[in-house]
């Protein structure tokens, strides 16, 4: 009777044995793709991190040079032009940069895209700038 409960669970070993590689596949697959997944998210966060800040840092050095062109100037027109040159600078000094949980970040950056649309069409200047060849430019 012994010789038949062993051979009995060899059998059950065979039989179990697609389950038992199916799970530590599943284990295997799980942890390897979790890690790929961890490598992947941070290098696609990083690039797109890197493209706001690029924008958001050409919106502030556009700003922040109007806004000494501007300073000469006292007249209404001028005063109007400073007035929404120091509400933009303002908004981006205010742009929550170092925290990527920040839940009205999207929110936040189409109103100064919008800031900036703005200003750029009281300065009679087009919001899209093409910076040397064609093929790098820099577009809003």
């Amino acid at each position: 009777m012994a010789a038949a409960s062993a051979s009995c669970d060899m059998f059950d070993e065979i039989v179990m044995a697609e389950e038992r590689f199916h799970g530590e596949g599943y284990q295997e697959g799980y942890a390897e793709g979790s890690h790929i997944g961890v490598v992947e998210g941070r290098r696609y966060g990083s690039l797109h991190g890197a493209k706001i800040g690029s924008e958001i840092g050409c919106y502030l050095g556009f700003a922040l040079t109007w806004q000494c062109l501007l300073q000469k100037c006292t007249d209404e027109k001028n005063s109007k032009k400073t007035r929404a040159l120091d509400s933009l600078i303002g908004m981006i000094q205010k742009f929550p940069y170092e925290d990527p949980t920040y839940d009205k970040l999207q929110e936040d950056l189409e109103k100064i895209r919008g800031k900036f649309k703005q200003v750029c069409s009281m300065l009679n200047i087009q919001s899209d700038f093409r910076i040397g060849t064609e093929r790098s430019s820099l577009t809003f």
